[in-house]
């Protein structure tokens, strides 16, 4: 059947096509009382979004000409900064070398190195590395950069960093000066995975007491940790202590994990709870490989988020004494969410909790940058050095499993409160240090005695070696032509820390961190308290817990 439309029909979409037109026009452009001035018109945006809106309405109508993309870069940290100290945001461009520390590896050429004179000095290869496997040693220059000149040329540690790092698999080349060679070595490298190590020593202290250093919570530190463990028990370790001062955390579950090895089945090790995240109990599984050997936790004034879990959860269960000063007080989770750009938010989405119920994290209601002076706080108020300084909150009091008191409120209190030692110092060993003539007669001294150096395997050889050898005299006339004249009568009081610090720092150069921190332990406190307390029987603080 056919039919003739009548001209209303034919009119009146057209008719309502004006209207809908006219509509969004007056909603695009409203006359105000005063026609034509700037800021009389009214402009209504379809977003629902209050910020997008504001943003749009500023790229289209603002006087000058704006990136919105920088603006937005501007707005994210301002917007973050309202919530709490550990909640970031992490632009595309920064992510990658924010993620590598944690993620535990990145892409270079494999050497450990510092700046001396203005050249590179290659302190260390990494074992099976890049520069290994094609020949560069300790003790080389490192002259050129892709036939860029970097020796003489005051370029810093960053430059060189961002010049020998690269995506994995891509080619640098280098030339290098070696010893009593009068011509440089081109090398070309192809950039592997570096690994970062998070455990950064171990070895016996005693006949049957080990030491593990942790440095941070990475994603390669309970495999660390787990082939420490086994060298230690090699040696017949039945203490273990582990250090975690200067700890500032890392991965939740690797922490956890860490625990684990040491909690029996059914402990609790953490439990979390925020807004959005209903509380979540995580619990020991029984299948600890270092149930059977003590251990002791060291912490200090950084420790902080993983390691403050590690050390709640060996306190609260009365697995083993907690040694040194009070620590951070982060007691925040994050998750890294990703934005569409490739940037990223590390996003606070619960608190966590140790077994007996206490909340460590320290206030933060003041601000962000009342919260990071805190340390400077503490250190003012006097509680490096003394532990009465620190006012307990009775409010905030909870019991260990066995009854021991422990106090929430920021922080883990250890059970061995070890003041900071200031004894040795005086002005002649800052002046030393400040300048940095202990560090770099240490890397002199390293370089021209290497060959013999190497001969030692050990950091007690090592150590044995240099007590031979007047090298802290000689390091006194090396300040003295770097215009530091020595006193006599302060470095007398400082001579067995300045000569320590000295002999560990020799010994890191030739076999790394194994150099270094026997021979340093020598004189730190708190490593020395631990030692005690195991072979004093301290532990009666537990077995008292226990009954």
């Amino acid at each position: 059947m056919e039919y003739k439309n009548t001209l209303k029909q034919i009119l009146f979409p057209i008719v309502i096509a004006l209207v809908l037109l006219a509509g969004f026009y007056i909603g695009r452009i409203w006359p105000g009382i005063t026609q034509g001035t700037p800021g009389s018109r009214l402009l209504i945006y379809p977003q629902t979004n209050k910020i997008e809106a504001l943003l749009n309405m500023i790229e289209e109508d603002y006087v000058d000409s704006i990136d919105k993309s920088e603006l937005i870069e501007k707005i994210i940290p301002d917007v973050i900064k309202h919530l709490d100290p550990h909640t970031v945001y992490i632009p595309a461009k920064e992510l990658l070398a924010a993620n590598q520390e944690l993620e535990g590896n990145f892409g270079g050429i494999g050497v450990q190195f510092s700046m001396q004179n203005d050249t590179v000095l290659v302190i260390s290869v990494v074992k099976g590395g890049p520069s290994e496997k094609v020949g560069i040693m300790p003790g080389d220059r490192i002259v050129t950069v892709n036939d860029s000149l970097i020796a003489g040329v005051k370029v810093n540690n960053d430059d060189v960093v961002g010049m020998l790092r690269g995506e994995l698999g891509t080619k640098v080349k280098v030339g290098i000066k070696r010893h009593n060679l009068k011509s440089l070595l081109d090398f070309e490298i192809t950039r592997g995975n570096i690994p970062v190590f998070s455990v950064e020593t171990s070895y016996m202290i005693t006949d049957s007491i080990g030491y593990i250093k942790v440095s941070r919570f990475g994603r390669n530190t309970f495999q660390e940790f787990l082939t420490a463990m086994a060298k230690l028990k090699a040696y017949n370790c039945k203490n273990v202590i582990v250090d975690l001062r200067n700890n500032s955390g890392g991965y939740l579950d690797i922490a956890i994990s860490m625990c684990n090895e040491f909690l029996k089945k059914g402990d609790l090790i953490v439990y979390t709870e925020g807004h959005s995240n209903p509380r979540q109990n995580v619990y020991a599984n029984g299948s600890g490989t270092c149930q059977d050997i003590g251990v002791t936790v060291l912490i200090d004034e950084l420790s902080a988020s993983a390691s403050e879990i590690f050390a709640g959860a060996i306190q609260d269960n009365d697995r083993g004494l907690v040694i040194g000063r009070r620590s951070f007080g982060k007691g925040l989770v994050q998750q890294q969410r990703m934005l569409p750009d490739g940037s990223a938010i590390r996003l606070t989405v619960a608190r966590y909790y140790t077994p007996s119920g206490r909340c460590i994290q320290k206030p933060y209601e003041n601000g962000v940058e009342d919260y990071h002076r805190d340390i400077i706080s503490r250190f003012a108020h006097g509680e490096f050095f003394e532990r009465d300084s620190i006012v307990m909150n009775d409010s905030l009091r909870y019991s260990t499993k066995g009854g021991r008191t422990v106090y929430g409120g920021g922080g883990v209190m250890p059970d061995i409160f070890v003041p900071r030692d200031t004894t040795a110092f005086t002005n002649y060993y800052f002046a030393l240090r400040e300048n940095g003539f202990i560090y770099q007669f240490a890397l002199k001294y390293s370089d021209e005695n290497r060959s013999k150096l190497q001969s030692y395997q050990t950091a007690k050889a090592i150590k044995i070696y240099l007590d031979t050898q007047p090298v802290t005299e000689q390091l006194v006339r090396f300040a003295e032509q770097r215009g530091l004249k020595q006193n006599r009568a302060q470095y007398v009081h400082s001579f067995k820390l300045i000569d320590l610090e000295l002999k560990a720092y020799i010994a890191r150069n030739i076999i790394d961190n194994d150099g270094f921190y026997p021979i340093i332990h020598e004189v730190d406190e708190t490593v020395n308290a631990a030692v005690q307390s195991i072979q004093s029987g301290s532990r009666h603080l537990l077995v008292a817990a226990e009954q």
